[in-house]
């Protein structure tokens, strides 16, 4: 059974720069895919939450490729939830680690994307996206460390 470390202020528990270690598995093919690199939690321009970069280097099937992805963390409801867009402002999914636990969904056409968050530490958290649907069958493990 996991541990969970309840997260009073997910913005002030979030900021930061985090190392990075991801494990994607397809379940259809067997194939696996590793991504190692570094997320940056750094003030949004507008000054009201956080802009996720992330940037590291993903390989599949034995080949290397630069991989980066950014997200905006806005305030949620509460001082231990938040609101996670991508880069362009459309929704992605919800977040209150207030009990150190959260899952939320993510509809992508046909696919159900459904994320699992664990904070473990005040140096460690995790999550696990199970992805499924009619054309993605997958299971990507993301374990963050503080910098």
């Amino acid at each position: 059974m996991d541990d969970f470390w309840p997260v009073p202020d997910v913005l002030a528990y979030l900021a930061g720069s985090w190392d990075v270690d991801r494990t994607v598995r397809d379940l259809a093919s067997g194939a696996e895919g590793h991504f190692s690199g570094t997320t940056v939690f750094g003030p949004l321009n507008s000054g009201d939450g956080l802009l996720h970069e992330e940037s590291g280097t993903f390989v599949w099937q034995g080949t290397p490729r630069p991989a980066e992805r950014t997200l905006r963390f806005l305030p949620g409801p509460s001082a231990g939830a938040a609101l996670v867009q991508f880069s362009d402002g459309r929704p992605f999914h919800d977040l209150d680690l207030t009990s150190g636990h959260h899952v939320a969904d993510h509809p992508c056409a046909a696919d159900l994307y459904r994320g699992e968050f664990t904070a473990q530490s005040a140096d460690r958290w995790r999550t696990v996206w199970r992805v499924k649907g009619p054309t993605k069958d997958l299971v990507l493990v993301t374990e963050y460390t503080r910098r």
